[in-house]
């Protein structure tokens, strides 16, 4: 057993709530930009500042309409909605008014909807849209405590507003007055991949202590000249953390609330630093490279990435790199690396990567072209974030060391157990499941495996439930396979299977984004289907090369031997991803269940 912490650098204390940075930005430097929104009437520019002073003003103006809605300190407030300003407001204010938020992804089934609302037990829920707003009116009978429902697109922030308006603004100062550490700051539900969602219980201590100690920490990302475009769901407490963040060290955000825009409003607002899931960073470098390839500079392109990734190898060198790896860095400076960093806005040197593993490759990829991405590893249950790579002490491959404030333990059966301000009070009604994930001493069982280096640094080897155990008896990590099969520019998503079978298999589908370039090389229309091309020769070469690379990482016993390619990608609308893109394996096994069948049959 090998353990790990780091002392704190800031300690929470009991009359400390999410708020208090608000208020004190407010009065410090209330000129400070700490938004940037859209503009919303018609004198007013496309994207309109807003600052600390008013920030502030506008979550004191809404929380006395929450009040004035008959909103009582405890009470939860569901949010539904894609990531923009309002969603930050909302959330300040429901803490502000002394309630508890319950976000709800704006992508997610009425019957989802409901299930949060009901078993919540919440008594308003802010919406964005007519779609949204028509789910939960469809299952509003269910939810006897639902007394309101406001939605942005109609006004719903601007009634809040005028609601307030007759509320004693005392009355705000007295809530928070009020408002304890230890008291309930939101109930998040986790996506899953099985299973109905359970509801992390996070207090303010918790998210705070989190965010405070890792501020600190990294200096480079939060200081108040920074800025971030969020484009991730708010409701993944993974941004969540950004959010507070930034707040915390008065540095600036915009919202992105539409992917399909994010290439523009990057190059627009120019970040200094982004936050993504490893599935985006995969589609920027494939996207890339098979550009490069379609307008015959792949061989360029392909030396470019092989000194990207051993100029990253050679910073963990004592000697850093040689004159020669160099001079070929800055030649490829000059006619890649500063084009990729252009996709960007071309001032971002920094990006998070969480939510799964990103991978070394990657990682020294990015590193190597100048966007050093620090990978960071949590939970839900740990508020999320439990470690990260700092800029000055980072190994690519690794999630880095202990946070401040966090202590990390590996078990003897090799599971990352977790301990500190940041591990939740445990499951929203739900004492067995609680009972499951928290040790009588406190420490929260994460599920994943891992292995703990001897300074600290921390590597994730697998999900202990989905380790695959062969017919042979092969423990095979299947993480370590998918990631270097979806390294090919025309893989979208790999799922390894094979528990208790002969060999190790894989279902592979298309990225439909990169496969209109390769029918255009295979001579094929541009606008054929995977479904219609079948068991295309060249189309199984292309994935075989995948495989083949992927197998020279491990050892016979553990490389795929067969693999299948399927008719369609998976996605969250039909249920294989949860809304942060992790695949649900489950759901995959059980709706492909006839082609894994098929594959051990023969």
């Amino acid at each position: 057993m090998r353990e790990f912490s780091v002392p704190p650098i800031v300690t929470v204390g009991d009359s400390a709530n999410l708020t208090d940075p608000v208020w004190d930005n407010a009065e410090a430097a209330p000129d400070a930009v700490q938004f940037v929104r859209p503009g919303t009437t018609a004198d007013d520019p496309a994207w309109v500042d807003v600052t600390c002073r008013q920030f502030r003003d506008e979550v004191a103006a809404v929380a006395r309409g929450l009040v004035a809605a008959g909103v009582r300190p405890g009470d939860r407030v569901g949010l539904m909605s894609r990531t923009r300003y309002e969603w930050t407001l909302v959330d300040y204010a429901v803490w502000a008014a002394g309630a508890v938020t319950v976000p709800i992804y704006e992508t997610s089934s009425a019957e989802q909807a409901a299930w949060i609302l009901g078993d919540s037990g919440a008594v308003a829920c802010v919406v964005e849209s007519t779609a949204h707003a028509t789910l939960v009116a469809g299952v509003r009978e269910r939810l006897p405590e639902l007394a309101h429902v406001w939605q942005i697109d109609l006004g719903g922030v601007d009634e809040l507003v005028a609601a307030g308006a007759s509320v004693d603004p005392e009355e705000i100062e007295r809530r928070r007055a009020g408002l304890r550490s230890g008291d309930v700051a939101t109930i998040i539900y986790t996506s899953g991949t099985t299973g109905r969602p359970k509801g992390c219980v996070l207090t303010h201590r918790n998210m705070y202590a989190d965010a405070a100690n890792a501020v600190p920490v990294l200096p480079n990302l939060f200081n108040p000249g920074a800025s971030t475009l969020l484009f991730l769901p708010l409701a993944h407490a993974f941004a969540r953390l950004i959010q507070i963040g930034i707040v915390q060290a008065r540095a600036t955000m915009r919202h992105c609330s539409d992917t399909k825009n994010l290439v523009a409003e990057l190059q627009e607002f120019r970040p200094t630093f982004v936050l993504s899931v490893p599935r985006v960073f995969e589609k920027v470098y494939n996207a890339a490279k098979q550009k490069a390839e379609a307008d015959g500079k792949g061989g360029i392109f392909a030396r470019a990435e092989q000194v990207a990734i051993a100029y990253s190898e050679a910073l963990e060198t004592p000697g850093g790199p040689g004159f020669g790896l160099r001079a070929q860095h800055a030649l490829f400076d000059k006619l890649v690396y500063r084009k990729l960093r252009a996709a960007l806005g071309g001032r971002c040197r920094d990006a998070i990567s969480g939510g799964a593993p990103l991978g070394a490759r990657l990682g020294h990829f990015f590193r190597g072209i100048g966007v050093t991405v620090l990978e960071g590893y949590g939970l839900t249950e740990t508020s999320p974030a439990a470690s990260v790579n700092l800029p000055g002490a980072t190994r690519v491959g690794s999630v880095g060391r202990p946070l401040p404030g966090v202590t990390i333990r590996i078990d003897d059966d090799g599971e990352i157990l977790i301990a500190g301000d940041l591990i939740f009070q445990g499951y929203w009604h739900n004492e067995a499941a609680t009972a499951e994930a928290l040790t009588p001493d406190g420490w929260f069982r994460s599920g994943d495996l891992g292995q703990l280096d001897a300074d600290g640094y921390l590597s994730i080897t697998g999900r202990k439930k989905e380790i695959i155990v062969t017919a042979g008896g092969k423990n095979v990590a299947p993480a370590v396979l998918e990631d270097q099969v979806r390294a090919h520019p025309l893989v979208s998503q790999c799922v390894v299977v094979g528990d208790r079978q002969p060999f190790v298999a894989a279902l592979v589908t298309i990225d439909e984004e990169a496969l209109p370039r390769w029918l255009e090389t295979a001579g094929l229309a541009a606008d054929t289907r995977v479904e219609e091309l079948g068991d295309h020769e060249g189309l199984r070469a292309e994935i075989q090369k995948a495989i083949d690379a992927a197998n020279q990482g491990v050892s016979k016993a553990e490389g795929i031997k067969v693999f299948r390619i399927l008719p369609r990608d998976f996605t969250e609308a039909t249920g294989e991803l949860t809304p942060s893109l992790k695949v649900k394996r489950q759901v995959v096994h059980k709706t492909y269940a006839a082609e894994i069948a098929e594959i051990y049959r023969g």
